[in-house]
């Protein structure tokens, strides 16, 4: 298929409303009671998805409805002629119904169809085929088109079938990307769902809720019940069966500004230790997203890829590895720990593609507030960097040091998008080469913005687009995506900040630097 007719193929196809709007509260999506379940042979309930790509390979993801193996068919065109069968995990209560196929010895930059089945365990029974699409990443200068944002479902805004649902993920689908950078945020596990909400002017938004997203997250099924939630919505169902992505998480994964050790003071949680909660969400949010734990660093979430020779994505964890929100900010701190800021520092200097593309899950220069302590890196102090300002600023010197050209930052968690560039020539702290970050959200959570830029390492707010209220509705325009577009021969890199139907706010081609 060419690439026109694959583009043209996924616009037509990502245009449906919701189909859960047959009521508003929706059954549990726990392993024993997930709805519309036949008894004859097993169901697929929640799509299908792929991820973590490589050159050589995929993991395409799904959940059965009981327990059985999960089977891919692998095949270059969409008639499955030649299809080579790869036999998947059982799946069963372990792991909520969910299952993670690797699926190896693939071409380098080519396009791939799967199917995916769940056969019952005693071979009498196969689930009706779910299908979806990848393409592996490529070898040498290939253009490339990336997208990414964060921040699924947060603030008591989840899905709105009387709007469509969560169309902007159509709209991102109609964008024909390669490959979606999901940059935390995937759910709000902290945030309960009311069936509706009161806009300005007497507007009433319409939410469909589920057990699981009726309270706070607090054992391992409603965490998966948060994952489960935005499956339901058709949007995001074909999107994900039809654009890979690499994952991250941030904080509401867990809960509202979380760090190690953490002890709660909300009354809405039974379970008050982070520590206990974190694992079980941690757990869940793995067995929810194509990840490839072959490449997750320590177990983790940090790990790199290639695309292409024109870029290498690092995919960052700024949130297990933290210092307290309540640390000293004049004295040193962490936000990656040693471990992750020396292995970014690494990559970052062996790279030999021509963009280093960061996938950061929280801004760098934005002052993000945790009441009053520090959310964030910034610290709001001006001068020398101190708090977790002391991590970043030894990683821009080291990355200075190797000589690392073309290194561009990519966020979201503020709720709106913008353009910062950062310079020594405007910093306290110099000794970083100028680079630039792009912050582009929400996806289907409240607006906010625009926070205050720390003036340490010398940003400038080139493009901001914010609301004009905090927790403006989705309804109301402020809902954004980035896009980056890659230029095969001549290696310049074009950002484009994104609306909710896809329109394009503001544009700039960057030019490659040296190495």
């Amino acid at each position: 298929m060419t690439e026109h007719s694959r583009r043209t193929l996924l616009k037509a196809g990502l245009t449906g409303a919701s189909a859960v709007a047959a009521g508003v509260v929706v059954p549990s999506t726990a392993f024993a009671a997930v709805p519309l379940v036949r008894r004859d042979r097993p169901v697929l309930t929640h799509g299908v998805q792929s991820g973590d790509v490589t050159p050589g390979s995929a993991i395409v993801w799904s959940r059965a409805d009981r327990p059985s193996r999960l089977v891919v068919e692998i095949a270059r065109d969409p008639s499955f002629r030649h299809a080579r069968r790869v036999p998947g995990p059982l799946v069963g209560p372990d792991s909520g119904g969910t299952g993670r196929v690797r699926v190896p010895a693939l071409a380098p930059g080519t396009e791939y169809h799967y199917r995916v089945t769940a056969e019952a365990l005693d071979g009498r029974a196969t689930s009706e085929p779910l299908t979806g699409r990848f393409a592996t990443a490529p070898v040498g200068r290939r253009d490339a088109r990336i997208l990414w944002s964060g921040d699924v479902v947060g603030q008591n805004w989840g899905i709105n079938p009387a709007l469509g649902g969560m169309t902007i993920f159509s709209a991102m689908a109609a964008r024909c990307p390669d490959l979606f950078l999901h940059s935390g945020d995937t759910v709000y596990s902290d945030g309960p769902l009311t069936e509706t909400v009161t806009l300005p002017g007497g507007r009433t938004w319409r939410n469909v809720v589920t057990p699981e997203k009726s309270k706070v997250a607090e054992t391992l099924d409603e965490f998966r019940g948060q994952h489960a939630y935005n499956r339901l919505d058709d949007n995001f169902k074909r999107f994900a069966a039809q654009v890979p992505a690499y994952v991250q998480w941030d904080d509401h994964e867990v809960l509202n500004n979380w760090y190690p050790g953490k002890i709660l003071d909300n009354p809405a949680y039974t379970e008050k230790r982070v520590d206990v909660l974190a694992p079980r969400a941690y757990q869940a949010f793995h067995e929810w997203h194509p990840i490839d734990s072959r490449r997750a660093v320590d177990g983790r979430v940090y790990r790199s890829f290639t695309y292409g020779s024109r870029v290498e994505i690092f995919v960052l964890d700024m949130r297990t590895y933290r210092n307290a929100n309540t640390a000293d900010q004049t004295k040193p701190g962490y936000i990656l720990g040693d471990a992750q800021a020396r292995w970014l520092a690494d990559a970052l200097g062996r790279s030999t593609a021509t963009w280093k593309i960061v996938q950061a899950d929280m801004p760098l220069g934005l002052v993000v507030p945790d009441g009053a302590d520090i959310e964030a890196v910034a610290n709001n102090l001006p001068g020398a960097p101190g708090g977790r300002e002391t991590e970043l600023a030894w990683v821009l010197r080291e990355i200075q040091r190797r000589r690392v050209r073309n290194v561009v930052w990519l966020t979201a968690d503020v709720h709106y998008t913008a353009a910062h560039h950062y310079s020594p020539d405007r910093a306290a702290f110099q000794d970083f080469d100028p680079f630039w970050e792009f912050v582009s959200g929400p996806l289907n959570a409240g607006a906010f913005g625009p926070n205050t830029l720390d003036p340490t390492f010398g940003p400038q707010a080139v493009f901001v687009h914010a609301p004009p209220a905090a927790n403006t509705a989705p309804i109301d325009g402020f809902q954004h995506f980035g896009e980056l577009n890659v230029d095969g021969p001549s290696g310049d890199l074009t950002v484009d900040l994104r609306d909710a139907t896809g329109a394009s706010l503001w544009s700039k081609t960057l030019h490659p630097q040296g190495r």
